[in-house]
């Protein structure tokens, strides 16, 4: 599944192309806008986007679960090897360490992450802080081209600025989405 991406300059705009992609079989659940305005999205009737969308959780939790994986997986060999306590350790000790450390480190990342931006939508920063409503449409490969037809022939003053997958990579970085 794809997410497109669409700034538009007015909300009673959005509240449009929410009408006409509803038409179009667009639910809610897959039509999410983003603005500094809440209250207004609210006032519309307009899905706002999710705090999953708005901030980082789900990116930098997995990226602290890869780093507990890793940091897990040295302590438990570690373990295995230095034998700490003098005794026969079981092979199951290190499945447990690798587990706690690997859990911890999806609770550090995803604590990390609620205090960050998300990682996809950190290009539209600016354009948010200006008024502008960011329109995310997550269309199945078969509705991406009858959403962008929609979009370019009811909606033109809606600008197209990119796509994206809807999964998250935990080895991505920030960066602009293609403009396909």
């Amino acid at each position: 599944m794809k997410r497109l991406y669409y700034l538009a300059d007015e909300i009673d705009e959005v509240e449009r192309i929410s009408e006409d992609l509803h038409e179009e079989g667009i639910t809610d659940w897959r039509f999410h806008v983003l603005s500094q305005d809440d209250a207004g999205l609210y006032n519309h009737q307009l899905h706002a986007a999710t705090p999953l969308q708005r901030c980082d959780l789900i990116h930098r939790g997995e990226q602290g679960a890869l780093i507990g994986f890793l940091l897990g997986s040295i302590a438990g060999y570690a373990t295995l090897q230095l034998n700490p306590t003098g005794t026969d350790v079981h092979w199951m000790t290190f499945l447990i360490v690798i587990v706690l450390f690997t859990m911890f480190g999806t609770w550090v990342g995803g604590l990390a992450g609620l205090s960050h931006e998300n990682y996809k939508i950190s290009q539209f920063h600016d354009a948010l802080d200006n008024g502008k409503y960011l329109i995310m449409v997550d269309a199945r490969r078969h509705e991406e081209p009858k959403v962008r037809a929609t979009m370019n022939r009811y909606h033109p003053e809606a600008n197209y600025v990119g796509m994206d997958s809807v999964f998250t990579n935990p080895l991505a970085h920030p960066q602009p989405t293609s403009h396909i």
